[in-house]
């Protein structure tokens, strides 16, 4: 039996799906979240009788006639792919925006149940609805249910059972069936708003007047003010990360640090002094110090996941995008283009895959190329690293990190408008904002943890395997031979990293140490941390309390030979170059071009580059009076490379545009 869950956007439809399935899909207030059916198996708590049942879910629709790439697979899948049953989720606190949608799937045949969802909010919000007349009306069951509480969700999946097999027929009549074309179907509309209109005078009755100014209301004039709206984002990151990286999070990294030493001691003493120093170095300092450097940032991470899922679940990153809508829209990106960046704050891969909700070619392929740019999960263990050993207030740095990834964006999008000479947007951005509401401690933890699972998943495989590689590349010279102390420039890494570091001299860490991390964190940007950790024989961990990592040598500071300069110029090359190779291959898909693939890695490999040098050459200006080594290669070296990015982003424009006039 496959049932398929069909909703407009912001209906729960998403966490009605977790919660009768038990899986931990990404769940957000806002539309464009959902982008592809996923799929799941009912779990057994909500399923009696025991036989399998598939639950589709299916991206938010307005309705079966697609306008957007979302509706276009709900509406293909529900007419083409023939479901056993189609539960539609619908908002009880908005019947009136959810019914037009009903109505369509009803004429399909196809067995319906509704489910009232966000039943739990009628109370607070002042609202009665009749499910009994509805019911009546509509000609098909309606239950009520609360996703978020687990309510009425094992008689919603019994009744789905019930209907099973049966036909289900629209209990309306009077459509213009028999004309066609636009009158046709603007007359089959205007039908289908009154019979909704008609119906929700009906079954719902509000104590509150729609028309009356709420709290919520008063609240979003000054959160999402155009000018206050950015201060208080700022103010809000700033907290985040004073709690996570100041506060809370270097409290619980003390456990995690000392059972990672625990094992180190633990390992070393089982090996004895018998095993082979080159097998001991790799498993200790490779293996164990490498990952465990990373993996001490995990606690880190961890709350400032949680304190990001709590303020996404209390609709305030809804309002952010909002703010950001008119900004964006100015240097021609669609509205829709700010959905993709926050989503891109988890992870660059559904961000970059969220922008096929983007209508026009050039806007998705240009979002595609710019969401990579806000800070990851990936990279926030590069902030927190450098944060802590180079700056004595962490907090300032992580929050200016998210700010300058927001002027990239920007200031790249008025780049490639004006290379392709395109005013600003004309699209518009409609969504409907979410109820400010307490966050719920159960989603946030359950959100937290998926994505720990995550950063532990890649820790134990794609990361292990690059800090053993970066290992045994500093160990061996091309001849197979362990490399003696102090002349470890003659090692495999140090020549394959060298001419890279000649190219980082302008940027103020010209050394094939750095280059190397650099270079590993192309893979992943967790490998930045490891690779350090192993090119500089920093075997373990963190110190808590002063907050950077140590060794035997001294600590990250002294041993790496920055300066505070050259060491955020170093940060901002790696927050701000090409994404890990997963989001590359996102980026590939949803560009469609490999023309605009290579094009847009161009423009984010420079976009990082120049950063990192206006950052080290003005910043050693500033704090020594006079400019940092490479100023003129340097800066040559940038106008070429971007000559030719703005080169062939215009011929792939052009491009495009002749594709698009072929086609009309």
């Amino acid at each position: 039996m496959r049932i398929a869950l069909a909703g407009n956007p912001n209906s729960g439809k998403t966490t009605l799906f977790n919660a009768i399935t038990g899986k931990i899909e990404y769940v957000g207030n806002w539309p464009g979240v959902t982008i592809a059916r996923k799929e799941g198996d009912v779990k057994k708590a909500l399923n009696k009788g025991g036989s399998k049942i598939r639950v589709i879910d299916l991206p938010g629709a307005y309705s079966l006639s697609p306008f957007t790439t979302e509706e276009n697979i709900t509406s293909e899948f529900v007419k083409n792919e023939n479901p056993d049953v189609i539960i539609n989720i619908i908002d009880v606190t908005n019947l009136s925006r959810s019914l037009f949608f009903t109505t369509q799937l009803l004429e399909l045949g196809i067995p319906l149940v509704i489910a009232l969802n966000k039943s739990d909010l009628l109370k607070k919000k002042g609202i009665v609805v009749n499910s009994l007349v509805l019911e009546k009306q509509l000609g098909c069951p309606v239950m009520e249910t609360a996703s978020t509480t687990g309510s009425g969700l094992l008689e919603l999946i019994e009744q789905a059972k019930i209907v099973y097999g049966k036909t289900q027929s629209a209990p309306f009549t009077g459509y213009s069936k028999s004309a066609s074309g636009q009158a046709a179907d603007d007359k089959l509309k205007h039908e289908r708003f009154a019979f909704v209109n008609q119906l929700v005078k009906e079954v719902e009755m509000r104590k509150v007047a729609s028309s009356k100014q709420t709290i919520q209301d008063t609240a979003d004039r000054i959160i999402a003010n155009k000018i206050l709206g950015i201060p208080i984002f700022g103010a809000i990151i700033y907290l985040v990360f004073s709690l996570s990286q100041t506060y809370l999070g270097p409290l619980f990294a003390d456990y995690l640090v000392g059972w990672i030493d625990t094992l180190y001691d633990y390992t070393e003493g089982l090996m004895g002094a018998e095993v082979s120093p080159v097998l001991s170095s790799l498993l200790l300092d490779g293996i164990i110090g490498g990952v465990g450097a990373v993996m001490g940032f995990l606690p880190l991470i961890m709350v400032l996941f949680f304190l990001l899922a709590l303020l996404e679940d209390s609709g305030y990153m809804a309002r952010v995008a909002v703010v950001m809508d008119r900004y964006l829209k100015k240097v021609g990106l669609s509205g829709k283009s700010i959905i993709p960046m926050v989503i891109g704050t988890g992870c660059a891969i559904p961000g970059v895959m969220a922008t096929r909700t983007i209508r026009d070619e050039r806007q998705r392929r240009t979002t595609a190329m710019l969401t990579p740019f806000m800070p990851c999960g990936a990279k926030l263990p590069v902030i927190a690293l450098f944060a802590g050993v180079f700056f004595s207030d962490a907090a300032w740095v992580g929050t200016s990190m998210y700010f300058v990834a927001i002027l990239v964006i920007v200031v790249g999008a008025l780049i490639v408008q004006r290379i392709t000479n395109e005013g600003p947007s004309k699209s518009y951005f409609i969504m409907e904002l979410p109820d400010y509401r307490l966050p719920s401690l159960k989603r946030a933890l359950i959100s937290m943890m998926s994505r720990a699972q995550a950063f532990i998943i890649r820790a134990a495989t794609i990361i292990l395997v690059c800090n053993a590689a970066v290992h045994i590349m500093q160990t061996f010279t091309w001849s197979f031979q362990v490399v003696e102390p102090g002349m470890e420039n003659s090692s495999i890494l140090a020549s394959i990293s060298s001419p890279f570091a000649l190219l980082f001299i302008p940027l103020g860490f010209g050394v094939w140490q750095l280059a190397a991390a650099a270079i590993a964190g192309f893979i992943a940007k967790e490998n930045v941390i490891g690779a350090l950790a192993v090119v500089y024989g920093l075997t373990n961990f963190i110190d808590t309390e002063e907050f950077e990592l140590v060794a035997g040598a001294g600590d990250v500071a002294s041993v790496m030979g920055l300066t505070s300069v050259a060491a955020l110029a170093y940060l901002m090359f790696n927050l701000f170059t090409p994404p890990c190779f997963a989001a590359i291959g996102a980026m590939n898909a949803e560009m469609d071009s490999k023309r605009w693939l290579w094009a847009g890695i161009g423009f984010q490999l420079g976009v990082g580059y120049t950063l990192a040098y206006f950052v080290y050459q003005f910043g050693t200006l500033i704090t020594t009076g006079s400019l940092g080594a490479g100023v003129i290669p340097g800066l040559a070296g940038i106008a070429a490379f971007f000559s030719i990015i703005a080169y062939l982003i215009r011929r792939n424009d052009q491009k495009l545009r002749h594709d698009l006039k072929e086609a009309v």
